[in-house]
């Protein structure tokens, strides 16, 4: 049975599509078998795992809107052991579509029933909101990881989310887990970012990830180049630190 990370965080600019698809790449990296979907209309983890738009057959919206089996839309990347399902930008309009439908929170966690056998790990890389596209992905996961980024404002709005995980928890979702919360875009240099991380792990006591992720500017330039950043360049400070994350992540 496969871990079901979504990766959430409504607060946009805090690394999450980076934490998606290099979480998932080093996994594959070190010999797990993993599935990538992309949920944000912006495709932003289709583009950096490779996926050209004219390439793209089937998407994750096709698969939710309109009931196309979900292996007509797995697509293989560059990377053994990592296969994603992309997005599309129909899945603006998804909200809207979904809403009427019965059962409209499960219908991801439907789809996924017959492939789960097939991965060790899906993550799952979510729009920044708590609409429905975020709901169907917590009501499918077993697990949520959150990053933060090391800024001032790290904190905020992270209230709403929380009140949004323990709502999926009590009428969806009762074995949704909190995996963790990963500090992204961290600066050594800086009081701030060693400030904001003792403040986070008072805030999550025993839930923030060992690993950091350290501002890099290798991690910065791999979505430009379609390449995850354990292809583009190991030897990096982020991949090295994802590397950890995923290490952490599957207790190996």
């Amino acid at each position: 049975m496969s871990k079901i990370i979504t990766v959430a965080n409504q607060k946009g600019g805090v690394g999450k599509t980076t934490t998606s698809i290099s979480l998932a790449s080093s996994l594959a990296y070190l010999g797990c078998q993993v599935l990538v979907i992309d949920i944000d209309s912006q495709s932003n983890a289709s583009s950096g795992l490779g996926l050209k738009k004219n390439e793209i057959k089937k998407t994750i919206y096709d698969v939710l809107v309109n009931e196309v089996n979900i292996f007509e839309a797995i697509h293989e990347t560059a990377l053994d052991f990592l296969d994603i399902i992309p997005a599309s930008i129909n899945l603006v309009g998804a909200e809207v579509e979904l809403i009427n439908l019965e059962t409209r929170e499960y219908i991801l966690k439907k789809a996924l029933t017959n492939v789960v056998e097939m991965y060790e790990y899906i993550i799952i890389d979510c729009p920044p909101s708590l609409g429905m596209l975020t709901i169907n992905s917590l009501t499918a996961s077993t697990d949520v990881l959150i990053p933060l980024q090391c800024e001032y404002y790290a904190l905020e709005g992270l209230g709403q989310l929380l009140n949004t995980i323990k709502a999926v928890k009590e009428h969806l979702n009762e074995n949704l887990n909190i995996q963790g919360v990963v500090m992204t875009m961290f600066d050594s240099r800086v009081n701030l970012s060693h400030d904001v991380i003792m403040n986070v792990k008072k805030y999550f006591p025993q839930k923030v990830c060992n690993a950091v992720i350290p501002r890099n500017i290798r991690l910065a330039e791999a979505p430009s180049h379609g390449k995850p950043i354990v292809l583009y360049d190991i030897t990096s400070a982020g991949a090295q630190a994802y590397l950890q994350l995923a290490r952490e992540i599957a207790n190996i």
